[in-house]
């Protein structure tokens, strides 16, 4: 699977004709799937450099996605040493492109919903000692119990929508608690409805991001929520 794309340079190149200056963007970057873990800094650094000037003159933030259960090997980069790092590395670039484009872009990480309630301290004490600005709570789910008996429950990849919503939410609340405002927290997964999007406010999210809601309810979710 991997993030089955056009490449970078057709990524940036859209990014740069669109007409919808006024919307904040947030723009994800990854390694690609044919990459050794071992190496992965190269192709976030390598994504930061080409998309960090696309946010210098608009409001935006880029979002580290080392969660999706999609790219193989990609979740080892929350391991302890690992995200250590990747975040350290980041850090760095972006100061350097920041005393470049003389503007600070805000840095998300996406982290994914099934990692151990026991490891959540030891990301989010990760994340604000290397001045990350959000966290993103959370990516899909590889666990199928909210669709266990079901046709196609059993196919490979990240399961999103309602299955995803308790455990994103109590991802969301732990984190929260863990930072105790050292950064916010980005609610996503299985919000359905404006009371989803409470439930994860509720929970300590500062923001929400919707995906599988607006295919089933359509833009009149965003307003509800």
């Amino acid at each position: 699977m991997g993030f089955n794309n056009d490449g970078l340079d057709r990524f940036v190149a859209n990014v740069r004709s669109s007409r919808a200056r006024r919307l904040v963007l947030g723009l994800n970057i990854g390694k690609n799937a044919a990459t050794p873990i071992e190496r992965a800094l190269d192709d976030y650094l390598a994504g930061l450099r080409r998309v960090y000037p696309l946010l210098v003159d608009r409001s935006g933030y880029i979002a580290v996605n080392i969660s999706s259960p999609n790219t193989k090997g990609l979740r080892q980069l929350q391991g302890g040493a690992e995200l250590t790092a990747l975040l350290k590395g980041l850090r760095t670039a972006r100061k350097k492109l920041a005393d470049e484009h003389g503007r600070r872009v805000p840095l998300a990480v996406k982290i994914a919903p099934d990692l151990d309630d026991d490891e959540l301290p030891r990301i989010a004490e990760a994340l604000a000692a290397n001045d990350v600005d959000a966290v993103i709570a959370t990516n899909t789910t590889l666990a199928r119990d909210g669709v266990a008996g079901l046709p196609h429950a059993d196919e490979a990849g990240g399961l999103s929508g309602a299955p995803l919503k308790a455990r994103s939410t109590e991802v969301v609340r732990l984190l929260a608690c863990h930072l105790g405002g050292a950064l916010p927290v980005i609610g996503v997964g299985g919000i359905m409805s404006g009371d989803d999007a409470a439930e994860k406010i509720a929970a300590g999210a500062a923001l929400v991001q919707l995906y599988s809601g607006i295919i089933y309810r359509g833009p009149a979710l965003v307003g509800e929520c």
